[in-house]
């Protein structure tokens, strides 16, 4: 047997033994960060801000329907990614107010949603929450994934939004 034969059966071995173990084990469930508070701080202050923008945006415009406060936290020249929802501060609240929000309810101190991580960097904050799901295989088991939404700032505000949404149809209130 040649030596590079043998180099490529001792690798498949050895990846062997190490992988398969793994790939044998159940997955492992994403978890909500135990501190939110601990998050939103950064060395850079520009950083921290825009992570605190996002985050207050997030728990008050999205989460309490204060779609009043949209203008406090989104450029009137808003761009939306999202399929589902249109682009534009207008179009962003006329949608939310038509299809989930028809009385702001009140603003909590955290974001109600699992949210596991915030990321920012330079002009970008990435919010990465907890999502449940049944798994297709067997209806009584659960499953997890995780959900993305960045957003890009401009100028203290959130200038467009990106998520893994897809298009869905929507029935009329």
């Amino acid at each position: 047997m040649g030596v590079h034969l043998k180099r490529t059966l001792f690798c498949i071995g050895f990846a062997s033994a190490i992988c398969l173990p793994l790939i044998s084990q159940a997955q492992v469930a994403v978890q909500a960060a135990p501190d939110q508070k601990a998050l939103l701080k950064a060395a850079n202050p520009r950083l921290a801000a825009n992570k605190r923008l996002v985050y207050d945006f997030w728990r008050e415009v999205l989460e309490a329907g204060h779609m009043d406060l949209a203008p406090k936290y989104m450029t009137e020249s808003y761009i939306q990614h999202d399929p589902n929802v249109p682009t534009g501060r207008k179009g962003f609240v006329d949608y939310f107010v038509k299809y989930d929000f028809s009385e702001p309810k009140p603003i909590e101190p955290a974001v109600k949603a699992k949210l596991a991580s915030i990321v920012a960097e330079g002009n970008l904050v990435v919010f990465s929450f907890v999502s449940e799901c049944t798994d297709p295989k067997d209806k009584t088991a659960k499953c997890s994934t995780t959900w993305f939404d960045m957003f890009r700032i401009e100028n203290g505000k959130i200038a467009e939004h990106w998520d893994s949404a897809e298009k869905w149809p929507l029935e009329e209130k």
